[in-house]
């Protein structure tokens, strides 16, 4: 799978008023599922937060990387979500997060799953991209961001 086809503009967000690790799963899961007719953002919170239930997906320096499993799904999809100000979130830094890439795959998805897990987490670890989206003023920006760093 390549890793640009898992974002489209839109299920990105720009500058949300998420308040909470709980707002912030709720906002993607609204983003995922409006373009996953077949998934309802209830079924989707529902997976991103069993997940955050096992231990934090967020990788520190203001990155978290929810992600969840879903029957009925034929291929991941990713949304994207820069926070105004950023949230507890759990991190290893303690650090608050304010970008969030949240990953919807399969059930099926094993090896592949973690595949796309490592490459969003490798790229994130960039000071210079991080900053780059933390700049980004709209929707359309970030989207090109986001592509532009997996060519």
């Amino acid at each position: 799978m390549n890793i640009r086809d898992l974002i489209q503009p839109d299920r990105i967000s720009c500058d949300s008023q998420a308040t909470s690790k709980k707002v912030a799963l709720q906002q993607l899961s609204n983003l995922l599922a409006a373009s996953t007719p077949n998934l309802t953002p209830e079924e989707i919170f529902d997976s991103l937060f069993d997940r955050e239930k096992l231990g934090s997906t967020a990788l520190g320096h203001g990155v978290a990387l929810p992600h969840g499993r879903l029957h009925g799904r034929e291929q991941a999809i990713g949304a994207f979500l820069k926070l105004e100000n950023g949230i507890e979130y759990g991190a290893i830094d303690n650090k608050p997060v304010d970008l969030l890439y949240a990953l919807l795959v399969p059930d099926h998805y094993t090896d592949d799953h973690l595949e796309i897990i490592s490459e969003l987490a490798e790229r994130f670890e960039s000071d210079d991209f991080r900053d780059r989206l933390r700049d980004c003023c709209d929707e359309g920006q970030i989207y090109q961001q986001l592509t532009h760093a997996f060519d």
